[in-house]
């Protein structure tokens, strides 16, 4: 059967499926609250993240979303245009899926001896859930419903090591920051709702002329929408909570947060602002360039997050500046919208954001791997690990050199997109930022590859053990970033296609 001939709500698939899981974890809580049956648990929740991520891809391969032959874009409207599923949601809804399936396998082991391990797979799926609904979201308000349903949940995934303070005083921050960041984002709402009468994001732009009287509370609006996507993405100058929240959780819930909650932010900020404010239109209203903010944004949170980055001791707090470095990075994706090469600028941010869902993920697995170990946290601490892990620490080299952009990983081929996305969109100063930034980002990252690879290793260290589900995810996480190279053509197309159907 045709998936055009399938009922149209289920085109919202994965994310229903992503629902189906955590609600099926809750009826294994409800029957047996005490369970503690982690390849039950931990099986479901891989099996119900692959299945989303095998419906996604089925879509994008039947042509969901792509502009047909008679000239429609073959997009699926759900609810009276609340919902919408195009190739870039069904792109986004896959970086979420790969990166749940690997944060539920990894967890199988790290969350060994835990308590509440029901609920906690169930709050990653709903989480995860919520990531899959922003992709599609289409209105202001479904958006901000989809970004508190994956919040809330993060909230208590950060602090759900109870007897940890440092998880409890973690969660609270993240929480504080988060409601403070939720309020920004809706009275932004409440202006643009109230200059342009109209919600739904292409509404908004139909009356954008309407609101010529109330540009200057449209602009309000829009900046306070910036601060809302620039939480989530963990953009200046809302990415104070950020190497707090990650120290603090669990590090798989790190890797969940810095890559597929990071690439739900963005899809929902590239549709906003290029559906609902139009560079041209908007500018006529407001009298400025929205894409300048994020031209500033952009190079601000790059050097920010490399610099502060490079100073770190601790690798987990390193990990977490550099996911505020790699925002900067795909940020650039939002600032060359105002230029003729618009749409490879948007492509080449979501080729990155793919790709760095597998070699974030895979870093941040690896940190958690070393603290089931329990080899302590500074760099000092992972000297010499590879002569009792070489398996792990290739794939930590691999990780490492993918994030610093060296060919011929991943890493490398997204940034090249990106920075000849920059240059064809005249911005030279942002893409000399990210040259710089790349480079000084291969400091750290080689530091820790250094301290694994070449440091004697610590004395009174014993013997190291091999935990069966964190080892599959690095190594799975490890050859998807690899494999990136051979398919990154249908990687780019896909992309490509996806941000021109957005950008139309």
């Amino acid at each position: 059967m045709a998936v055009f001939e399938l009922p149209e709500w289920t085109a919202l698939a994965p994310a229903l499926i992503l629902v189906a899981t955590a609600l099926l974890l809750f009826v294994f809580d409800s029957i047996n609250p005490r369970t503690s049956n982690r390849s039950l648990l931990a099986g479901t929740s891989a099996i119900g993240s692959l299945t989303a991520l095998g419906v996604a891809v089925w879509f994008m391969l039947a042509g969901v979303g792509t502009p047909s032959v008679d000239g429609g874009r073959g997009v699926v409207e759900l609810f009276g245009g609340q919902f919408i599923v195009d190739q870039m949601a069904l792109f986004f809804m896959v970086v979420v899926a790969v990166v749940t399936a690997l944060v539920a396998v990894a967890s199988y082991d790290y969350m060994e001896d835990h308590a509440y391990q029901a609920e906690y797979y169930s709050l990653v799926m709903l989480a995860a859930t919520g990531m899959a609904t922003m992709a599609a979201a289409n209105s202001l308000v479904t958006i901000f419903i989809a970004l508190e349903l994956a919040s809330l949940p993060s909230y208590a995934l950060v602090s759900i090591l109870k007897n940890n303070r440092g998880s409890v005083e973690a969660g609270l921050k993240y929480f504080l920051i988060g409601a403070l960041s939720s309020a920004i984002f809706v009275y932004g709402v409440s202006l643009v709702y109230g200059a342009t009468g109209h919600l739904q994001l292409d509404a908004i732009a139909e009356n954008l002329e309407g609101a010529g009287e109330y540009g200057g509370l449209l602009g309000l609006g829009i900046l306070m929408m910036i601060g809302g996507f620039a939480f989530k993405t963990a953009s200046v100058p809302f990415h104070f909570w950020a190497p707090e929240a990650y120290e603090g959780a669990p590090a798989p819930i790190s890797a969940f947060l810095s890559s597929a909650s990071k690439a739900a932010g963005f899809v929902i900020a590239f549709r906003v602002f290029t559906t609902a404010f139009p560079i041209e239109a908007t500018t006529a209203v407001i009298g400025i360039d929205w894409s300048l903010a994020f031209v500033i944004l952009a190079i601000v949170t790059m050097t920010l997050g490399n610099f502060a980055a490079a100073t770190q001791d601790n690798v987990k707090r390193m990990l977490a500046y550099s996911s505020i470095g790699h925002a900067g990075y795909a940020l650039i994706g939002l600032a060359g919208l105002s230029a003729d090469g618009g749409q490879l600028v948007m492509g080449a941010a979501m080729m990155h954001l793919l790709v760095y869902g597998f070699m974030n993920t895979g870093a941040f697995l690896f940190v958690a791997l070393a603290e089931y170990w329990g080899v302590g946290r500074t760099f000092e601490d992972y000297n010499g690990l590879a002569t009792q892990a070489p398996v792990a620490c290739f794939a930590l080299g691999i990780f490492m050199f993918s994030l610093a952009g060296i060919p011929p990983l991943g890493g490398f081929f997204s940034k090249y997109f990106l920075f000849v996305g920059a240059i064809e969109a005249g911005m030279l100063v942002v893409a000399a930022a990210l040259v710089v930034n790349s480079a000084l980002s291969l400091y750290y990252y080689a530091r820790l590859v250094k301290a694994v690879w070449i440091e004697d290793p610590v004395a009174d260290r014993g013997t190291l053990s091999q935990p069966t589900g964190l080892y599959a995810a690095i190594v799975f996480a490890a050859v998807l970033t690899v494999v990136a190279l051979p398919v990154f053509g249908p990687i780019a197309d896909a992309a490509l296609d996806a941000a021109a159907v957005v950008i139309g």
